[in-house]
């Protein structure tokens, strides 16, 4: 089937926080949106947030309201697991090249989930950064936007696809579905493609992949989560075990010209919001960050304050310089300098967590943006028309990020008027 796509005035790249309120704010006043996601659903990392700091909400709050936005706007055109390829011209008269990759489902899918009931073909499961496995008939998530399945391309050609297609009462699924490629026009570009964590495997001393009981801070957010792979329960992956004891590892990677030479500034919050979630769960919890600084500048003074003031939260300046593991109990052993008292110290937990930085994401060499030494969008006078928003543009939290993303679709509808 031909999907039918009218032109925009705007082209919004990517449908994670930054993506949505630039596409929402740009509609409300009166622009035709088109809304370009990559993954099969909308939300980006915030959907993968156990919660936000400082509130310590979950992420349905935010989301669910830009949802609803989108769903009333008939100006906001979706387009999920689809990129962008290309884009010619110039301010208020850019031409788009759309891939839209086969999602094996159509409309008429009501997420009633009989296509994963006799699905046994399982694959690694990317929403919780592969923790755990999935049905190749799945649900992206618990609040997928759109609230559809999709049916693996590793099952495409099998028996396996052929009883999900049997199974579904309301002919969704479509394993006939080609790849399309599309042509839009619009006036004017919001790359808001956020961004990666900083792959821990390139810091050799610090055990990830090495030793199974190392996380990220990306994996704990899951971890954390009810939609989790451990439906909440803050254990340790070697053995299940209860994590009574545990270590953050501030600027992993992070302020070092080896891997990432600046700092994301959102690292320190997030670790001392995860230390909640441990105390949380495990009164009797013992918390320990280990840090360079501690960034929790303004009003985020007040909760880095109350974490630093819990009893069993210990925060010690001095960055980790090596982890190992004790085979005999699959314990962590961290090795760290402590720099107020002068003393290098070894300290024991069943499992640490490393606050890896933020990767901007770049959206592809055939989208005319200019960058900065680290790969971030910047502003360029002589190339109005493009904007970035959010993550790409400088590492920042989700309130900065909506900020910065309703600041993009003002400009990008002065471009608009200016055409």
């Amino acid at each position: 089937m031909e999907r039918e796509v009218s032109d925009g005035d705007v082209l919004v790249i990517g449908g994670g926080i930054s993506g949505l309120t630039t596409a929402v704010e740009a509609a409300e006043a009166g622009c035709k949106v088109i809304l370009v996601e990559k993954e099969p659903s909308l939300g980006g990392k915030v959907a993968r947030n156990n919660k936000y700091y400082t509130k310590l909400c979950p992420p349905s709050c935010g989301l669910e309201i830009n949802f609803k936005r989108i769903k009333r706007n008939p100006d906001i055109q979706c387009l999920t697991l689809a990129e962008v390829e290309a884009i010619s011209g110039g301010e208020g008269n850019y031409e788009a090249t759309i891939r839209v990759n086969p999602r094996y489902v159509n409309d008429n899918c009501t997420a009633c989930g009989e296509c994963a009931k006799v699905c046994a073909t399982e694959i690694p499961n990317e929403f919780n950064y592969g923790m755990d496995k999935r049905k190749a008939a799945y649900l992206p998530h618990l609040m997928a936007f759109p609230m559809r399945y999709v049916i693996a391309p590793e099952i495409i050609g099998t028996d396996e696809a052929k009883k999900c297609l049997k199974a579904c009462k309301y002919n969704a699924i479509d394993l006939d579905m080609k790849q399309e490629s599309l042509k839009v026009k619009v006036g004017a570009v919001v790359v808001a493609t956020g961004w990666d964590p900083y792959d821990a495997t390139k810091i050799d001393n610090l055990g990830f992949g090495k030793c199974p009981n190392v996380i990220t801070n990306v994996m704990m957010e899951r971890l954390a989560s009810p939609s989790g792979p451990t439906k909440g329960k803050i254990v340790r992956p070697s053995d299940g075990k209860e994590v009574k004891n545990i270590i953050f590892a501030q600027c992993a990677g992070s302020r070092d010209e080896n891997h990432l030479p600046y700092c994301s500034g959102v690292c320190c919050l997030a670790s001392l919001k995860q230390a909640t979630y441990v105390r949380e769960q495990y009164p009797d919890a013992k918390a320990t960050i280990f840090y360079i600084d501690v960034r929790a500048l303004g009003k985020f003074e007040d909760f880095y304050t109350k974490v630093a003031g819990d009893e069993n939260v210990s925060l010690i300046k001095g960055k980790a310089a090596k982890v190992e593991e004790d085979p005999a109990t699959g314990d962590v052993v961290v090795e760290v300098e402590d720099t107020m008292k002068g003393d290098k110290i070894r300290v024991r937990a069943e499992m640490v967590v490393l606050a890896t930085g933020m990767v901007p994401r770049a959206p592809g060499s055939n989208i005319n943006v200019t960058y900065d030494e680290f790969g971030f969008i910047v502003s360029d006078p002589s190339r109005r028309g493009i904007y970035g928003a959010g993550c790409v543009r400088r590492p920042t939290g989700v309130a900065q990020s909506v900020q910065d993303a309703t600041g993009a679709a003002l400009k990008a509808i002065q471009s608009i008027v200016r055409r």
